[in-house]
Parts: structure tokens; sequence; C-alpha cells
């Protein structure tokens, strides 16, 4: 975690008022809600805009669920934000990837134990993080293995959670205390 306490404190249930209330529901419905939501409620109309994307990059996506992950992992890891990082392991580890494998994204494509696919992934989240363009050679190598909307849930995938990477930290969102610290 890049700062130990809130610079904006998460608003608990109690203190929602009813627009609020309202938009929380559906977090209310699968238990404590996560402190990413309970911060971000603070500000109801950017939290039911921004959800709308976040929802269609968690749960619509192309992108097959494994995959999603890698990146999201890799760009969390390139931000360095802790409670993405660790959400994000247990997330991606029930999505089919291994403790090694979440181990040898910290290390990117340079890892020789990845396969040709995962290495295009984890290069294009690099490079989509390091000069917001995905190389002609990177993206040749997405194509092979990935339609037009998949290609395109990559960068929007990399784009989504660098912006919430940048919220996070900024924000100082905290790990819920049920939540491992997996970032190190």
């Amino acid at each position: 975690m890049r700062l130990s306490k809130p610079r904006v404190e998460p608003l608990e249930p109690t203190d929602w008022n009813d627009q609020q209330q309202e938009i929380m529901q559906r977090h209310i419905e699968v238990g404590e809600p996560k402190n990413i939501f309970k911060t971000l409620i603070r500000y109801p109309k950017l939290l039911k805009r921004w959800t709308v994307f976040a929802n269609h990059i968690l749960g619509k996506s192309s992108l097959p669920e494994r995959e999603r992950e890698l990146i999201i992992l890799r760009i969390g890891w390139l931000c360095r934000s802790g409670y993405e990082w660790s959400q994000h392991v247990e997330i991606g580890l029930k999505a089919g990837l291994t403790k090694a494998e979440i181990e040898q994204i910290k290390e990117g494509a340079a890892n020789a134990q990845w396969s040709t696919v995962d290495k295009a992934l984890l290069r294009a989240t690099d490079e989509l993080f390091n000069d917001a363009f995905i190389a002609d050679e990177t993206w040749a190598e997405l194509k092979e293995n990935f339609n037009e909307a998949q290609l395109m849930d990559i960068v929007f995938t990399v784009g989504n959670y660098n912006l919430v990477s940048m919220a996070l930290n900024t924000l100082g969102v905290q790990l819920e205390p049920t939540t491992e610290d997996h970032f190190r």
C-alpha cells in the first residue's frame, strides 16, 4: 500500500443517504461492500457511471477470465497498486492462474515460462502502460490469437485498471481486514 491510511475515508453503510443506498444495493447483496466502493460512493454520480464500464471489463468482456486477470494483475503490479494486486490475486486464482504464474507476472514477458500468447498479453500491457500504444509486432501476435472485440477489450482492460490503480493509490483505499496483502 502506498499510503498507510486513506486520504478519502470510506463511507460506511450507516452513513449512506437514500441515493447512495440505492447505488450500493447490488454491492450489499453480495456481502460487505469493498472499500473501493465505500470510498467512491462519496461521489455517487462518478461511481454510478464508472460502474457501467467497469462491469463490462470485469463481467462482460470478450476475453477469457484467465487472460483478463493476467492483464489486470500486470497493470496493477506496474502501477504499484497493493489494493488492486491483492484483490485480483484471489480472483486470478479462481480464473485459472496458478500461484507460480501470479509470481511470474511481476517479471512480465521476460519470464521464459510464459506461452507465446501470455507473453504477448504481458508485453501489450507493458507497452500501453509505458507508451499508451501497442507496438506493431505485439499487435500482430495478439491478432493471431484474439478477435477484434477481444483486441479492443485488451486495450480497455489495461486502461480501466490503470485508472483504477491511480485512484486506489491516490485516494489511499486500504485493504479490507479480511483480504490478505499479496503485494510483496
